[in-house]
């Protein structure tokens, strides 16, 4: 496995039903190119057995010939199946002339392309499953697919044949600033870490989208080659990635472009106001999908506020909605002239907050406080006119609340007397507003570091800079 980076709550999950003296179902699901087939091949290359991988937009004829195909690679002889419960029986027969004790693994890769119209294929899996895989200790079958919709609604909220029989799912997330980092090196790219923030901001984790960076290149170089040449590959990529994962894609989308137009988020009636989806199962189920594949995260504002809020999460979205699509494509040049605008700094700084929250862990790390509990929080005064709003804030269990401020700034930041009044006002109003009785401390979290003047050192308990985002938990 020395190939892989990071994921080792996955990897784990992985090997330890390698150990398991039961049959284990296992479902990978997550967004597209964020590396689910590199780590299960990777992590079960000695093990598996039989791999089979859907194929986009071909008929049940055409995937049964691939399921032949690849079963006849193993030497054995079969006729191309009629329908998926002769092809699984032919797998079960296949699996059966092994003869070696250890635990052996059947991959089936993009599994919700196999699903194709009047194919019968999940009753044909359910039955392959309840009465031959599940009689067998010696096997993991792990079933994997980008198209969030499928996998959601037909594997892990399945009332069907499948109902309560995954053992385990893995949601691989994108790779965490730390993961990044360790990717880069291994690709031997050279960059300062507030560099690989910048490049954080404008494609997440995902680690295809970051495989393409070159060694040699500086932020600037990198983006204009990747988001505004008209053949970078993430000038593209949007239109790709909804349609992949979702069905009613048009729906999903319509809720990502209105939420990159606010900044807190929209509430739930909110949403259906502005985008007309039908009320009820449609925009429900519109929306766990969308939290599910990690574009939105759905959150409620630190007392004052019942209804949960919307906020769009995923970068690379924010990003392509902000600055690639609007602009027109280039061969250079196009994001020193961004860089240096307005609207670039308030994005920044939006995004570096949305990064912050990502990293809560990371961030209750540095502040020495992980085996405390604690719930994190927004909150907004209720006289919306004081202006105070607080965008994260931890509210420990050992009597203390965090206030956090969030500063994305390209050196040292400097409290002025003027700032320093508005944290007072705002640590007074949230104090009289909540009615806590908790200790309030403020804690910035920066680029590199506060200027030490007198008003830091009256006002700032907890200072954490970028490094303390890059910490391994």
């Amino acid at each position: 496995m020395n190939n892989l980076v990071g994921r080792k709550r996955e990897i784990l999950i992985l090997q330890d039903a390698l150990k398991s003296n039961k049959p284990e179902l296992i479902a990978v699901y997550g967004r597209r190119r964020i590396g689910k087939t590199f780590l299960i091949r990777e992590v079960y290359k000695k093990h598996i057995v039989f791999e089979l991988s859907g194929i986009h937009n071909v008929s049940l004829s055409g995937q049964l010939k691939n399921f032949r195909l690849i079963l006849s690679a193993r030497n054995v002889k079969i006729k191309k199946p009629v329908d998926w419960i002769e092809a699984f029986y032919a797998l079960g027969q296949f699996i059966e002339q092994i003869s070696s004790k250890r635990k052996k693994v059947i991959f089936i890769d993009e599994f919700p392309w196999l699903d194709t119209r009047k194919s019968n294929f999940l009753p044909a899996f359910d039955n392959f499953w309840n009465n031959y895989v599940s009689k067998r200790m010696d096997l993991i079958v792990v079933i994997c697919g980008s198209a969030a919709s499928y996998m959601i609604n037909n594997i892990l909220r399945s009332k069907g044949g499948l109902h309560n029989r995954i053992t385990n799912k893995i949601h691989l997330s994108p790779f965490t600033l730390f993961e990044t980092e360790l990717l880069l090196r291994k690709n031997k790219v050279k960059l300062t870490r507030y560099d690989i923030l910048q490049i954080y901001m404008a494609m997440g984790g995902v680690p295809y989208y970051l495989e393409k960076i070159l060694p040699g290149e500086s932020v600037a170089q990198c983006l204009d080659r990747l988001c505004f040449d008209k053949n970078g590959l993430l000038r593209s990529e949007f239109s790709n990635v909804f349609a992949s994962l979702f069905n009613m894609h048009e729906n999903h989308e319509a809720i990502i472009r209105n939420l990159a137009s606010v900044r807190k988020g929209l509430t739930r009636n909110a949403i259906l106001a502005i985008t007309k989806i039908a009320s009820g199962g449609t925009l429900t189920k519109t929306l766990v999908e969308l939290e599910e594949s990690g574009f939105i995260e759905k959150y409620t504002p630190y007392k004052g506020i019942k209804d949960p809020l919307y906020r769009l999460t995923d970068e690379y979205t924010l990003f392509y909605i902000r600055f690639i699509e609007n602009t027109k494509p280039s061969a250079n040049g196009v994001w020193d002239k961004l860089y240096n605008q307005q609207p670039y700094k308030i994005w920044s700084g939006l995004c570096y907050e949305t990064i912050c929250i990502k990293h809560l862990a990371q961030v209750k790390e540095g502040l020495k406080i992980s085996g405390i509990h604690s719930e994190q929080g927004s909150w907004i005064a209720k006289n919306i006119k004081n202006g105070a709003q607080v965008d994260l804030l931890i509210d420990r269990a050992d009597h203390v609340i965090n206030l956090c401020e969030v500063k994305f700034y390209n050196t040292k930041f400097t409290i002025d007397k003027k700032y320093a009044q508005e944290i007072l006002t705002k640590v007074n109003t949230f104090t009289e507003d909540t009615k806590t009785n908790k200790s309030i401390f403020v804690t910035f979290i920066t680029t590199y570091g506060l200027v030490s003047n007198q008003y830091s050192k009256q006002l700032v308990q907890n200072e954490l800079s970028l490094d303390h985002l890059f910490i391994d938990v």
